[in-house]
């Protein structure tokens, strides 16, 4: 009797576990934005999604960045945020 009440419990335990692992994989993904981003880069000027390291395209132009930045926000219904040159934020564009 004992042990089938430690396979019982391993069990429960193991369906927790899941549950848990689960439950916080949802989670982790609500968090995801489209908010792009307008931010210097190297000489030149980058389009960036929030929370990416890695750059979506990269413009000589403030301007050109910020129409390409304003055509994925407008798709994704999300903001662009327009840095300066010194990377404090210039403006906000909504999109929702």
């Amino acid at each position: 009797m004992p042990k089938n009440n430690t396979s019982r419990s391993w069990f429960t335990i193991l369906i927790e576990l899941v549950e848990v692992f689960f439950n916080s994989a949802r989670q982790g993904k609500r968090g995801r934005t489209w908010h792009q981003h307008v931010v210097p880069y190297k000489d030149d000027w980058a389009v960036r999604r929030e929370g990416n390291k890695r750059i979506t395209s990269k413009h000589r132009l403030q301007t050109t960045a910020i129409n390409k930045a304003k055509r994925i926000a407008r798709k994704y219904k999300a903001d662009v945020i327009v840095h300066r040159e010194d990377g404090t934020i210039r403006d906000r564009i909504n999109f929702d």
